[in-house]
Formats: structure tokens, C-alpha cells, sequence
């Protein structure tokens, strides 16, 4: 009789980079396993600019999430280092996910990822997103082509929208991690400090509310951060910069509505992740061509 119980299983943690095109879903597959927001989402390219790491839990096993930004053929220096966070973290983790679309086609975007993936000498799991999209037969064709070019480790379907698929996903590549410690402490779900979240939180309603051209010459800072427990009150202040003159009037909107309503829906995501009341400001200034100095990448994070 084997009296092994759940406790005597050896303990595995490890590093899993999300790597795929822009667009694909892979800010929202990372808060759909962890069950919280972490990572903003949007319909527009390159939403996601920074490593975020998120942390999955339990009880024989800690994932350390590392979600990325899309990998794309870059112009310009910001969309540079965007890329080169992204391909950097495929040769420091433990597995890779490459996250694609079932409503799509394999093209010329998913050989150059997959092409940079190929070099990480590890485990690499094929993603499939969006199958509440498609039906299953669907699938076939779109397998047969991924296969032709790379022996996955596995081929996992998901749809990071309605949370099919995910539990399979976690479940499989946690038998790929090695034996190691808990990194950090079990009620951590990620390492960024709230200014970064509520920072980006900020920079999401933008995306949402703006048009094409606008997100891609957006930074925002919070120089203001006091919590009052007294009052179940945090007080922010935060600072928008755009790129040009006319960006701000987009930003600002006729008679300051356009930022009214993205301060309200900022504030409403914020509360929600800080559990208490926010009170929230908003300014925009210009601060031209930052995406192309260094000095002002550095300045917004971007190292």
C-alpha cells in the first residue's frame, strides 16, 4: 500500500515566459490563471511594455509567470526595447509558452517568433488562444501547420477569456519546472509595487479611450501615493505625458471630458485592487519625443 501523501511530493517552482505576437491574449491569460488583474489588457499593439511577473500558487508547486511584451519587427527605440524584454526572458526561465491565435493563420509574425523561441534550449509549449472563437475541428489544420515547423513540448488549447483550458495549462507545465524553493510568500501574486500597477492601470483607460496614435506616445508617473487608513482613503496624483501638443488636447477632450472619464474608470480598476476608496488627479504635459531619447526611457523605466 503506497502511504505517499501530497505533502511527501517533491516541491517544484521555476520560470515560464509568455511569449507571442502583439495581440494575442497573453496579458489576459496571465490574470485569467492567476484570478486577478495584474497585467492591463487593450485591442492595441504593444499594450504590454514591461516584464510583469506573476506568481501561481499551491501546494506542491510555485509558477513564476513572466508576461511579455508582443514580439515584433521593431522601429523606433522604445518598440526596441519592447522586443528585447521580451526575447531576453525565452533564455532565463524553465519553460516558454508561445501564445497564438485558433482564429488565425500561421504567417510570416509567428515564424519570427517562433524562429527566436527555437534558441531558448528549453521546454516550449504551444498556446492556442481564442478556441471559444472557432470550433474544434477548426483546430486541426492550424495544429498540423505549427507542428510541421517545431516539435512542441505540447500543444495546449485555452481560451484566456472564459478560463477553458487554463487549469490543464498550469497542471502540464508544472511537471516541466525543476525541484526548488518557494520564492516568495504564498499571498504574493506579483513583485510590482502598487505606484507601477495603479501607473499602468491609468495607461489602460488611455489605450481603451484613445485613438491609434495616441497609446504609443503615452507614459504615466504617479508622483503622489499617501494612504489614509484613517478615512479608508489613498490619495494619488499622477502625471500623463504625451508626445505632442495635439495628443494632449485628445487626452484633455473638449472642455476636459476625455480625461474625466478616464480618471472615473482608472479610479474604479484601482479601487478595486486596493480594496479601499481613491482619490485620484490627473495631469497631462508635454514631453516631446520621449520615446525616442534615452534619457527619457530610462526616466519612465524603460531601461
Amino acid at each position: 500500500m503506497n502511504t505517499e501523501n501530497r505533502s511527501e511530493k517533491p516541491f517544484r517552482s521555476g520560470f515560464v515566459a509568455i511569449i507571442g505576437r502583439p495581440n494575442v491574449g497573453k496579458s489576459t491569460l496571465l490574470n485569467s490563471v492567476l484570478g486577478q488583474k495584474i497585467a492591463i489588457t487593450s485591442n492595441k499593439p504593444q499594450t504590454t511594455r514591461n516584464r510583469i511577473l506573476g506568481i501561481y500558487n499551491q501546494p506542491d508547486a510555485q509558477v513564476l509567470f513572466l508576461d511579455t511584451p508582443g514580439v515584433h519587427k521593431a522601429k523606433g527605440m522604445l518598440n526596441r526595447y519592447m522586443v528585447d524584454q521580451a526575447l531576453s526572458t525565452c533564455g532565463d526561465v524553465d519553460v516558454v509558452l508561445m501564445l497564438v491565435e485558433a482564429n488565425d493563420r500561421l504567417g510570416g509574425g509567428d515564424d519570427y517568433v517562433l524562429e527566436q523561441v527555437s534558441r531558448s534550449n528549453v521546454p516550449v509549449i504551444l498556446v492556442i488562444n481564442k478556441v471559444d472563437l472557432i470550433h474544434r475541428p477548426e483546430l486541426l489544420p492550424l495544429i498540423e501547420a505549427y507542428t510541421g515547423k517545431y516539435a512542441f513540448s505540447e500543444i495546449i488549447p485555452v481560451s484566456a477569456l472564459t478560463g477553458e483550458g487554463t487549469e490543464q495549462l498550469v497542471s502540464s507545465l508544472v511537471k516541466y519546472l525543476p525541484e526548488g524553493p518557494r520564492y516568495y510568500a504564498e499571498d504574493m501574486v506579483t513583485d510590482l509595487p502598487e505606484r507601477f500597477i495603479v501607473a499602468e492601470m491609468i495607461r489602460e483607460q488611455i489605450l481603451k479611450q484613445t485613438h491609434q496614435e495616441i497609446p504609443h506616445g503615452v507614459a504615466v508617473e504617479v508622483d503622489h501615493f499617501e494612504e489614509k487608513p484613517e478615512k479608508n482613503l489613498v490619495v494619488i496624483e499622477a502625471c500623463i505625458y504625451v508626445s505632442r501638443e495635439g495628443h494632449k488636447k485628445i487626452v484633455l477632450g473638449r472642455g476636459g471630458e476625455k480625461i474625466k472619464s478616464i480618471g472615473k474608470a482608472a479610479r474604479y480598476d484601482i479601487e478595486r485592487m486596493l480594496g479601499t476608496r481613491v482619490f485620484l488627479d490627473l495631469l497631462v504635459k508635454v514631453e516631446k519625443n520621449w520615446t525616442e531619447e534615452r534619457r527619457q526611457l530610462k526616466r519612465f523605466g524603460f531601461e
